[in-house]
């Protein structure tokens, strides 16, 4: 069905950055949360997003050492993924531009800039 909504993946380790990010984006997205790399790596066994919102500055695992196990696996190297971030250094996004990473926006993020830079990759 053409107006099927598209899924989308937020990761983000601080829950009213998941709550924000889910309100706003559900409008033109199904969007599932986690709370962790590691969440995120258990959902996708069963979810296929078009496209992945990861934080950078997340406990455990951080979104550069997520990205390169994301990239380094046949089943998800595919998958766009966005760095959402409050990390405004340059360096950080060169960095996960090397990485493989589709775009990087900075938060707080503009809706209207985050759902063009969705469209982009989906």
């Amino acid at each position: 069905m053409a107006n099927e909504k598209k899924l989308v993946m937020l990761v983000d380790d601080n829950p009213a950055n998941l709550r924000i990010g889910k309100n706003v984006l559900s409008e033109k997205y199904v969007v599932v949360t986690a709370p962790s790399a590691a969440k995120l790596f258990s959902l996708l066994e069963n979810n296929n997003p078009v496209v992945i919102l990861l934080d950078i500055d997340m406990p455990e695992m951080d979104g550069y050492e997520a990205i390169k196990i994301l990239k380094s696996r046949p089943e998800t190297k595919n998958i766009p993924v966005i760095f959402l971030t409050g990390m405004t250094n340059s360096r950080d996004e060169e960095n996960g531009r090397t990485l493989g990473a589709a775009d990087y926006i900075t938060k707080p993020f503009d809706p209207p800039a985050l759902f063009a830079c969705i469209e982009k990759y989906s």
